[in-house]
């Protein structure tokens, strides 16, 4: 079968012998030179667990390209570890990882004439950014997610990630032996694979896998498992059928596909990272889609899945019960999935699950079934108000309760708040506002998954709100409101907050307001000064002249 190929250019024209030479001296032969360039884009790095096994992954799909007669080349892109940078100035590069994972592969594929992609993500930021970077170069692309990480054990108690940050917030009020603490950061990451429950690199493994851009189980096969290999060996029979029938991107992320997205993260309880991600998804995808979508889908889906960090269920127990798939099926036989969808097995999403048995849902299983919901609709609340006007993002299981009052206790930076949260000066009924931390103030929007988890640690979980113009990680629970737009650096509201403010968020009004008036808001608003960024350089200084709100993506390219 004759393929459409880009790679001629460089590898088969003899208009170009600078290109044929260079490739003969990495060793290729004239059969490789004439087969489809596929371009192995691993986000592989040594130091952290989501990704230190990703160059393995690389190799083992490079080896099997030649099985399809491809010629898989395998070039790497970077990663920024949300877990490492957490609580540092270092956490301000994690969104922006997902940008430059974005060009580098746009770059890199398109750059050498690939005809193909297929990537390799673990953490958080890698899988949207290859997924924006493959509809850019529209080519033929998949996306090999490199697993859910096992459970840590400590002391017959089941370990994550999270266990670690509410561990500190624990020791620091005395609530737990040095020796204690220890030993859950000892034992909290046994090995490779990303964080364990449905945070972020689990919810966007899932919603790209519903979006059709992942093989069937990707999401839940664990990181050490014979499934996983054996995925890693199978993708390139699946990029030969795309290669074949010229299916691209394009073809496959369309509006019906991000619903299906959207619709898989909201009843498994995911991410609000999973707003800021499929927006940006969508608009590299030229969809027309918002957070008014969002909150129309989260307003009649029901939130179904017991994972944590608010719930008791880890990937691993998903994958024990069938896989995403399993759910996925039970999930379309209630209606709630477009089954019509194409996806990178070249089949529709109703085809890849109809020899799958769904399934069964109870009350005491990861999956609840949907006439007895954990939530009866989403957990994703769009937020607006005088606080945000364009905008706000909660994650609200409703086991926080609905709506919560307080007075503002108020901060220019993460560390001020932190440092208060462990002083103990944060108090049972205050709203926590972390403000100047947004997309273009922080600069890179970082997460706030310290001072939550400290406020968790310190037993105020129940009674203190918390709101920011930054992000949340996955991890985070509790009675937050993220992603406030416009966020205080460019003059919003959030901005001219002042301690003691009255601040309600309020989940069934949607609702997220200051008992101040629009005057005594304008009246500040004069004597409001942007906050001065000392030491911007390079990446992040072109990131603040560039993103774009959190309300639209925070994407880089529209401007």
């Amino acid at each position: 079968m004759n393929l459409k190929k880009y790679s001629w250019e460089i590898s088969d024209n003899e208009e170009h012998p600078a290109g044929k030479a260079m490739l003969y001296a990495t060793g290729l032969s004239d059969k490789k030179m004439k087969q489809p360039f596929v371009g192995i884009a691993s986000c592989g790095y040594e130091s952290n667990p989501c990704n230190m096994h990703l160059n393995e992954f690389a190799s083992l799909i490079k080896g099997s390209s030649q099985d399809h007669d491809l010629t898989g080349l395998v070039f790497n892109t970077i990663g920024i570890s949300d877990g490492i940078s957490m609580g540092t100035l270092g956490m301000r590069y994690s969104l922006v990882s997902r940008d430059i994972i974005a060009d580098s592969i746009e770059s890199f594929i398109l750059g050498h004439s690939f005809d193909a992609c297929i990537a390799l993500a673990g953490c958080d930021k890698n899988m949207p950014g290859a997924i924006m970077g493959m509809l850019r170069i529209d080519r033929p692309s998949i996306l090999v997610y490199g697993g859910t990480i096992a459970s840590g054990n400590y002391k017959g108690e089941k370990l994550n990630i999270v266990s670690a940050f509410e561990a500190f917030g624990k020791r620091i009020n005395g609530n737990m032996s040095d020796e204690d603490y220890d030993g859950v950061i000892r034992n909290a990451c046994p090995g490779a694979g990303a964080c364990g429950g449905m945070y972020t690199a689990n919810t966007m493994s899932s919603a790209i896998e519903a979006m059709g851009m992942s093989l069937p189980y990707s999401a839940s096969y664990p990181a050490n498992s014979p499934e996983k290999l054996a995925e890693c060996r199978q993708v390139n029979e699946y990029m030969r059928i795309l290669l074949e029938r010229d299916i691209k991107p394009s073809d496959i992320v369309t509006r019906k596909s991000i619903e299906n997205a959207v619709r898989v993260v909201i009843a498994l309880g995911g991410s609000t990272n999973a707003v800021l991600h499929l927006l940006a998804i969508a608009q590299t995808a030229r969809i027309d889609f918002t957070l008014e979508d969002f909150k129309a889908l989260n307003a009649k889906t029901p939130m179904i899945a017991d994972f944590k960090p608010s719930g008791k269920f880890l990937m691993e127990d998903l994958h024990e019960q069938g896989g995403l798939p399993a759910f996925m099926k039970y999930f379309l036989e209630k209606g709630f999935l477009h089954g019509d969808c194409l996806t990178v097995t070249g089949k529709t999403l109703a085809e890849n699950l109809e020899n799958i048995d769904a399934i069964v849902p109870s009350m005491v299983n990861v999956i609840h079934p949907v006439e007895t919901p954990i939530k009866p609709e989403g957990h994703l609340c769009i937020l607006s108000g005088n606080l945000a006007p364009d905008g706000a993002v909660a994650k609200i299981t409703g086991k926080e309760g609905k709506a919560f009052t307080g007075p503002a206790v108020v901060f220019d930076s993460e560390q001020e708040a932190n440092d208060s949260i462990r002083d103990h000066q944060v108090k049972a009924g205050d709203v926590v506002v972390i403000r100047n931390v947004g997309p273009k103030g922080g600069p890179g929007m970082p997460e706030m998954l310290k001072p939550t988890s400290m406020i968790i640690g310190a037993g105020l979980g129940s009674s203190v709100a918390l709101i920011t113009d930054g992000r949340f990680s996955g991890g985070t629970h509790g009675f937050v409101v993220g992603h406030v737009t416009p966020e205080a650096w460019t003059g919003g509201p959030i901005g001219l907050l002042e301690n003691g403010d009255l601040i309600t968020i309020d989940a069934d009004s949607m609702e997220l307001s200051v008992a101040v008036s629009d005057e005594v808001l304008a009246n500040r608003k004069k004597s409001w000064k942007q906050k001065e960024i000392k030491g911007l350089q390079g990446t992040l200084k072109k990131y603040n002249k560039l993103v774009s709100t959190a309300s639209e993506g925070c994407v880089t390219d529209k401007f």
